[in-house]
């Protein structure tokens, strides 16, 4: 098994519940993790043996362009899109920290997390 991360991938979106939210926006944290079993491990030439970090990067930029209430929505919406792109993945774990939320006297972030597997999205 192998895994692809993104890391710390920062944007800036308009998620959440609240009204100020939707207007000001806020700082959004995302970490992506991609198992999967290569067809032929013994070399990699090309970027089809793999997954492309690039593609994945570009399905959770797409998808945090979308203002959405919960990040939990968000959250499942990448992994299932992530599984419904890439054959070879066999697991993705999404994690999305809102960086500054808006609670009164509140110092620090909030997240989600959500992990997916292919036995998962084949009981869809």
């Amino acid at each position: 098994m192998l895994s692809i991360y993104l890391n710390n991938v920062i944007f800036w979106a308009y998620h959440g519940l609240y009204k100020e939210e939707k207007i000001t926006g806020n700082e959004f944290e995302v970490n992506v993790r991609v198992d999967y079993v290569a067809k032929e491990i013994t070399t990699f030439q090309s970027i089809q043996d793999t997954i492309n970090y690039v593609a994945i990067f570009k399905i959770v930029q797409n998808r945090m362009e979308k203002p959405t209430p919960l990040l939990e929505a968000i959250a499942v919406d990448i992994g299932q899109q992530i599984l419904a792109e890439f054959s070879m993945v066999e697991k993705a774990i999404i994690s999305i920290k809102k960086l500054n939320p808006p609670i009164p006297d509140f110092k620090g972030s909030v997240s989600v997390s959500f992990e997916i597997n292919r036995h998962h999205l084949n009981k869809v």
